[in-house]
C-alpha cells in the first residue's frame, strides 16, 4: 500500500489559488475513482474535483472558507501500489475543524441550513424562559455553542412557536432533535405561553465564505474603485407591453418574450451610437477598452447568491434569440452548472428585481464595467396624453455609470435613446 497526495490543480486562465466552498469525503471514507472529493472556487465558478484513483481517505486538508493555492496539499489517499509519495509519509494528527463525520454543504444548501452556531446570553448555568407562570431556569441540554441537529422544517416550526432549539432534547440520531421532541417540549410546559411574544436570545454566526465572500469583495472593490453616479427615467411601455403581448399569443410555440429581450436588442442600438459605455476600464494601465462586440452580463439571483452569466455578442441575437439566451444562462446560474466563459467578459449589464423592482435604485456596476442599466417595476399611472389624461403602462429605468469614463450627458444621452427604443417599439427591428 502506498500514499496518493491529490492537489489543487492549475485551473487555468492565471488562476493562483482557489477556496474550498464544500467537502464530499471524510477521514476513513473509501471512495472509487471519479468520485467527488472536494468543490473549490475561483473567480465565482465552482469546480468539482474528482478522486484520480480509488482508495481510503486519511486526511483532507483544509476547512471550508480556506483558501489555497495551485499545488498545495488537499487529500491523502491510502491506495493499492506504491501511490505517488514517499513511503515515509506521516498522515498530520487530526483536528476537530478537519476530521468531520459529514461533508459540510455547498453554500447553496447552507442557505437553507439552519445558523451554524447559537451564542446563549446567559452562559452555561442556564437559560431564562417565558412560561404561564412567569419566568423559570432550563438547563441547556447541550454545551453552549454546539449546533443543535435538526431538519429545516423542525427549525422552521421551533422558531414559529418560539422555541429554541439549544433546549430541547433530541432523541433521533446523533442527537436530532424531531418533530416528536418538539412536541414533548412544548407538552412540558417550558416553551412560551404565547409563541408570538417569545423572548429570543443568542447570536446567529454565519461564515461569509464561498459565493457570499467573493461576490462581498467584488462588490466592495466596485465600490471603492469608481465614482458611481445614477440616472434614473421614466419610459412609457405601454406600446411595447402590447406588441410583447401580440408576439407571446401569435408565436407560443417560441421562447416567451419578457421585457428583457426588448431590453437587450434596445442596448444594442443604442450602444452604436454612445460606444463610451460599452467598455471595460483597466485602472492599473490606464487604458479605456471599448468593445465593438456588446456583451450583456445578466444579474440572476440563485440560492447561493448573485450570478451575472453573461449574453455574449448580443448584437448578432434577434429578439428571440435573445430570450432563448436569457432563459438558457438563467437556468445554468440557477443551477451551478454555469461554465467560467459564460460567466466573465461581459463590457455592460443588465440587473431586474422583476416585480420588486421598486420605484428607484442605484445598482453597483459590475467592475471593471462602466456602466448598469437596472430595470424598475411596471405600473399603471394616469399620464398627460396629447392633452388627455390617459392610463399607461410606465416603467423607471434606473442606471448606474463610472464618472470617470462617463460624463452626466453622456449617461443622459444613452438612455434617452434607450427609451426611445423602447417607446417605439418597431424601430427595434429596424437595422
Amino acid at each position: 500500500m502506498g500514499h496518493y497526495v491529490v492537489k489543487l490543480p492549475d485551473i487555468g486562465e492565471g488562476t493562483t489559488e482557489a477556496e474550498i466552498v464544500a467537502w464530499h469525503v471524510s477521514p476513513g471514507q473509501v471512495i472509487r475513482e471519479e468520485d467527488p472529493l472536494v468543490e473549490v472556487m475561483t473567480d465565482k465558478a465552482t469546480v468539482e474535483l474528482p478522486a484520480p484513483v480509488a482508495g481510503t481517505v486519511v486526511s483532507i486538508s483544509g476547512n471550508v472558507g480556506d483558501r489555497r493555492p495551485v499545488g498545495s496539499e488537499l487529500v491523502v489517499l491510502d491506495v493499492p501500489g506504491d501511490g505517488n509519495t514517499v513511503d515515509d509519509f506521516r498522515a498530520p494528527p487530526p483536528r476537530a475543524a478537519i476530521a468531520v463525520t459529514d461533508p459540510s454543504p455547498a453554500p447553496q444548501e447552507k442557505a437553507k441550513t439552519a445558523p451554524l452556531s447559537r451564542i446563549a446570553r446567559e452562559g452555561g448555568d442556564g437559560h431564562s424562559r417565558a412560561t404561564g407562570e412567569g419566568f423559570r431556569r432550563i438547563p441547556p441540554t447541550r454545551h453552549i455553542g454546539a449546533k443543535p441537529l435538526a431538519s429545516p422544517a423542525v427549525r422552521r416550526r421551533a422558531w414559529d412557536r418560539g422555541i429554541e432549539l439549544q433546549f430541547v432534547p433530541g432523541t433521533g440520531p446523533a442527537g436530532r432533535v424531531t418533530q416528536q421532541d418538539l412536541d414533548a417540549f412544548a407538552a412540558s410546559g417550558t416553551r412560551a405561553a404565547l409563541p408570538g411574544l417569545a423572548m429570543r436570545d443568542g447570536i446567529d454566526e454565519v461564515p461569509i465564505v464561498g459565493l457570499r465572500r467573493a461576490i462581498a469583495e467584488h462588490l466592495q472593490k466596485s465600490k471603492r474603485q469608481i465614482p458611481h453616479f445614477s440616472y434614473v427615467e421614466e419610459i412609457d411601455v405601454t406600446a411595447l407591453e402590447d406588441l410583447r403581448g401580440q408576439l407571446n399569443t401569435t408565436y407560443p410555440e417560441r421562447d416567451h418574450l419578457t421585457l428583457l429581450p426588448f431590453l437587450m436588442r434596445a442596448i444594442v442600438g443604442a450602444v452604436t451610437a454612445h460606444p463610451q459605455v460599452n467598455a471595460r476600464y483597466d485602472d492599473e494601465a490606464g487604458v479605456l477598452q471599448r468593445h465593438r462586440g456588446v456583451h450583456i452580463g445578466l444579474a440572476t439571483q440563485t440560492d447561493g447568491g448573485l450570478l451575472v452569466p453573461v449574453a455574449h455578442h448580443a448584437e448578432a441575437l434577434d429578439l428571440w434569440q435573445s430570450a432563448a439566451e436569457l432563459r438558457r444562462l438563467a437556468e445554468a446560474a440557477r443551477a451551478g452548472k454555469a461554465s467560467r466563459e459564460e460567466l466573465t467578459g461581459s463590457t455592460i449589464t443588465i440587473t431586474s428585481l422583476g416585480r420588486l423592482g421598486g420605484i428607484a435604485a442605484t445598482p453597483v456596476i459590475n467592475y471593471p464595467e462602466v456602466a448598469i442599466v437596472g430595470v424598475n417595476r411596471i405600473v399603471e399611472r394616469p399620464m398627460v396624453v396629447s392633452g388627455q389624461i390617459a392610463i399607461r403602462k410606465m416603467m423607471n429605468l434606473s442606471s448606474s455609470f463610472d464618472h470617470r469614463i462617463v460624463d452626466g450627458w453622456e449617461a443622459a444621452s444613452f438612455i434617452q435613446h434607450v427609451k426611445r427604443l423602447l417607446e417605439q417599439p418597431a424601430m427595434l427591428f429596424i437595422s
